[in-house]
């Protein structure tokens, strides 16, 4: 099973999903997956069109939403508007993460929260501080 990292009650992170473990991710009372990690990135990855299918067959709702490097803007909105018991992942979760905290800035979250939370799910975010707070993070 993947690395499931909780950063709140209702969001967590992973490194990349099987395709058989997305039954064991629903089982966990997980609703959504929003998948960060672009298609051909490496070649053990299932496409994105592997991963929805078993997503919709545990009773999943699925967000594509890949990047590299720094969050787009779609990736940043798919994490802030994640309903439900969310798992975001990518090929280590460090990008899930980042999303998820650009999101939180974005809707005013407090900064040291933000990652204070990300710390405890074993992510150092601490040098986005600056950039959390010009984002709108307290």
């Amino acid at each position: 099973m993947a690395d499931i990292r909780q950063v709140t009650e209702q969001f967590s992170v992973a490194p990349q999903l099987e395709l058989d473990e997305f039954v064991d991710v629903a089982a966990l009372g997980f609703t959504h997956i929003i998948n960060n990690r672009p298609d051909g990135e490496g070649p053990d990855q299932p496409s994105s069109a592997e991963a929805e299918a078993a997503a919709k067959a545990a009773g999943l709702t699925y967000t594509f939403a890949p990047f590299v490097g720094q969050p787009t803007p779609d990736a940043v909105k798919a994490a802030g508007q994640a309903k439900g018991k969310t798992l975001a992942y990518c090929r280590s979760g460090t990008r899930s993460v980042t999303a998820w905290a650009l999101a939180q800035a974005n809707g005013g979250g407090n900064a040291e929260t933000i990652i204070s939370a990300a710390a405890e799910a074993g992510y150092n975010l601490a040098p986005m501080a600056q950039a959390l707070r010009q984002l709108g993070a307290k």
